[in-house]
């Protein structure tokens, strides 16, 4: 698997963003779509010459970064490339001066809740557009020592799981 930073104009991300938010509109149905600000940057995740997932950080604050667009194609889930994709993002959040990240996720995708938690983001209190959604729930976590070093989301195809 590859992680590389696309712009929003790349046809791979496009093509994930709309089947990112097709799956929503089934969950939770046409509700729209919120905004991703101006300085947000995206990554997209390949397995081969396939884009398998995306995700962003975009400013939240002077300190603090916030997940946008965190997606995995139906086909390509169960295999890891979530939480790679995830701590790709976390380590872009650094890069781009970030201690904390937040995101706001809902009811209805009970498996990215899992990834979240299970990677160290506690639940917060519902902010911006978010704040009276009952269907939402706000996470976040500190990017502090000792949270980097994972491994490289450059990796092989042969290290994700089939």
């Amino acid at each position: 698997m590859l992680i590389e930073e696309r712009t929003v104009a790349d046809a791979d991300l496009a093509g994930l963003l709309d089947a990112a938010f097709a799956e929503l509109v089934r969950r939770y149905g046409a509700e729209g779509r919120s905004v991703v600000k101006a300085g947000a940057r995206y990554l997209v995740a390949y397995v081969g010459t396939c884009a398998a997932g995306c995700g962003a950080i975009q400013p939240a604050g002077a300190d603090m970064g916030e997940l946008k667009r965190m997606y995995v194609a139906p086909e390509f889930r169960g295999r890891g490339i979530a939480r790679m994709l995830l701590a790709a993002l976390e380590d872009l959040a650094r890069e781009m001066g970030y201690q904390t990240v937040r995101l706001a996720t809902g009811v209805k995708q009970p498996e990215a809740i899992a990834l979240y938690e299970d990677s160290g983001y506690v639940l917060g209190e519902r902010y911006g557009m978010y704040t009276n959604q009952p269907l939402t729930r706000c996470y976040e976590k500190a990017l502090g020592p000792g949270t980097e070093g994972r491994p490289d989301p450059a990796v092989t195809t042969e290290m994700i799981r089939p």
